[in-house]
Formats: structure tokens, C-alpha cells, sequence
């Protein structure tokens, strides 16, 4: 009689778990070795695992997001006729997006990196990229002007709808703008290469980062972006908080 034959091996993780036990700190290198799977040179000397390219780009537009709730939350301010809205704090919400947004993000690695790649390989992604880049020369339009209306040093008065009407158009723009290049743009870039011209090219981002602000760009903004949240008492994230509905009829 035959022996019956060994049960299969399980799956391998895929990609996307394995990033994400990695990154979580859920598996270390002993249970990675358990698993049959070998832990990246950082993991196993115990230091923290890289960021992706795509993840450094994701990440950056978390802060510009953050930037568009305070715009958001100013201008619905400003409409109130709230005397709360110091320009000050939206003069530096402004200069934040404008030189880790638009003077490192957009200049230094979108445009020149990841939307040629992207228009060479076609495809719906390729459709977005002139749009992509003609908002990107409309965001630094608004940015000039609220950095202008924001360095005069007093409240908006009579010009308060004015700005808060620009403030609201922008981050409109941006949000569609940003979601398109990270569902759409982002993935289609990453295909263009291969996984070890991927990883370089994360090495790349790191290292115009640090030659764009001498130091880590993005650690610097998450600061910077909390204290003008705080100026504005927009720190608590419990205060987004959505309101329970009312009961359906």
C-alpha cells in the first residue's frame, strides 16, 4: 500500500503581507526564519526596514493633506466672519506646501522621476500626467498669493470670502489631484520597473530629500505641520469626529 502523501506547504505570504508584518513590527527575524522567509540585512541588525518609493510618496502627501484641513478649516472660518484665523498660521500652512510640496515633491521628484516613466509606458496613467502637471502650475499660482495675502500680517476684512474662496478651490483641486496619482499614477509607475530598480529608486528619493533639506524633509514637516494645527486648535483628532446621523424615517 502506498503512503499517502504529505500535506502541501502552505502559501507563501504574499508581497503586500509580508511589507505589512515587516513595517508593523508584528514579525521579527527568529518568527520570519519559522515562517521560511528571510528577513531583510535592517530587520535581522535590528534596525527599521526602508520606506518603499511609492510609501515615501504617499506619506509626503499626507502632509500636504493635512495642509488642505487647515485650509478647509480656515476658510469655512473666514465665511463665518470668525476673527480666529490669524494669517500667520495660514502663511505658514502656505510655505510648508510650497517648499516641501512644490519646491521638493512636485519639482524635484514627480515631475522629473515619476510622471515621465509613467507618460512613456501609456496607458489610462499617461492621460493624467498633463493635467497633473498643469495643477501643479496652478497650486504655485495659489500659493504666491496666499503667501502674499498672509504676509500683509493683518485679518483678511473686507477680502475674507476672497481668500476663503481660493482656499476652498485649492484644496479641492489638490485632493482629487492626489488621489488620482495614488490609485492611478503611483501603481502605474511602480510597473515600469523592476524590483531592484525599485528599491534604487527609493534610495534615489531618500537621498534628494536629504540633499533638498540637509536632513529628513519629511520628519521636519510632520513637526512643523503639528505645530500650525495646534496654532489653529486643529491638533485633536477626536474634534473631526463626524456627528452621529439622525434617525431615518
Amino acid at each position: 500500500m502506498s503512503r499517502p502523501s504529505a500535506p502541501s506547504a502552505p502559501a507563501p505570504l504574499t508581497s503586500r503581507r509580508r511589507i505589512f508584518l515587516l513595517s508593523s513590527g508584528i514579525v521579527g527575524a527568529g518568527a520570519l526564519a519559522a515562517l521560511g522567509l528571510r528577513a531583510p540585512r535592517a530587520l535581522a541588525a535590528g534596525k527599521e526596514a526602508p520606506v518603499t518609493a511609492n510609501e515615501d510618496l504617499m506619506r509626503e502627501h499626507g502632509i500636504l493633506r493635512r495642509a488642505l484641513v487647515v485650509y478647509r478649516e480656515c476658510a469655512a472660518r473666514l465665511r463665518a466672519g470668525r476673527g480666529d484665523v490669524p494669517p500667520g498660521a495660514i502663511g505658514r500652512a502656505a510655505e510648508l506646501f510650497r517648499t516641501f510640496g512644490e519646491d521638493y515633491h512636485e519639482s524635484k521628484v514627480e515631475e522629473p522621476h515619476v510622471f515621465p516613466a509613467v507618460k512613456r509606458a501609456g496607458g489610462a496613467a499617461a492621460g493624467l500626467v498633463d493635467v497633473l502637471v498643469d495643477q501643479h502650475r496652478r497650486g504655485r499660482e495659489v500659493t504666491r498669493y496666499v503667501e502674499s495675502m498672509a504676509a500683509a500680517g493683518r485679518r483678511f476684512g473686507a477680502r475674507a470670502a476672497e481668500v476663503a474662496g481660493v482656499l476652498e478651490s485649492f484644496a479641492r483641486m489638490y485632493e482629487a489631484h492626489a488621489a488620482r496619482e495614488d490609485t492611478i499614477v503611483f501603481p502605474a509607475w511602480k510597473k515600469t520597473m523592476s524590483a531592484r530598480e525599485y528599491d534604487a529608486t527609493g534610495e534615489r528619493f531618500e537621498a534628494i530629500e536629504r540633499a533638498q533639506f540637509g536632513h529628513d524633509g519629511f520628519e521636519d514637516a510632520e513637526k512643523r505641520m503639528g505645530e500650525i494645527e495646534a496654532q489653529l486648535g486643529l491638533a485633536d483628532l477626536a474634534s473631526f469626529t463626524a456627528p452621529a446621523p439622525p434617525h431615518a424615517d
